[in-house]
């Protein structure tokens, strides 16, 4: 059943709906009168009842669609896994490059921290330290 149908469907269930609010009122509308007619009230009452039963069955069937479709499994036709899949690739993206940032910012301080500590210690000793640095 394609979207339309479904569409059409609802739209159904709408319009019997209406049918049901409007045979109700009718009921009212002649309980209300000071001489009632009992046939016109039950005739009322009975096509209220049927369309109530109809809109009833109807909506039962299209939330058992919709609990079939819904079940987390991507359903023909949606974009939804696809989209999701997408968002989580594009998160570790952004994720990786905060990574390799913060690596980068780490690596220019290790660097300076070696150039300044290199400044301070003669050339022959600035082997030994790096290589105990190292160590």
């Amino acid at each position: 059943m394609t979207a339309i149908d479904k569409i059409q469907a609802l739209d159904h269930i709408e319009r019997e709906l209406i049918l049901c609010l409007q045979s109700a009122g009718a009921a009212l509308m002649e309980l209300s009168k000071e001489k009632t007619s009992q046939k016109a009230t039950e005739t009322n009452v009975n096509q209220f009842l049927k369309s109530l039963n109809n809109v009833e069955t109807k909506l039962s069937e299209q939330i058992n669609y919709l609990t079939q479709v819904s079940t987390g499994q991507p359903h023909e036709g949606s974009g939804y896994a696809s989209a999701k899949v997408l968002q989580m690739a594009w998160h570790r993206i952004q994720h990786v490059k905060s990574r390799i940032k913060e690596l980068e910012e780490c690596k220019m301080r290790y660097i300076q921290a070696n150039r300044i500590q290199g400044n301070r210690v003669g050339p022959n000793q600035n082997a030994t330290s790096t290589a105990s640095v190292l160590l």
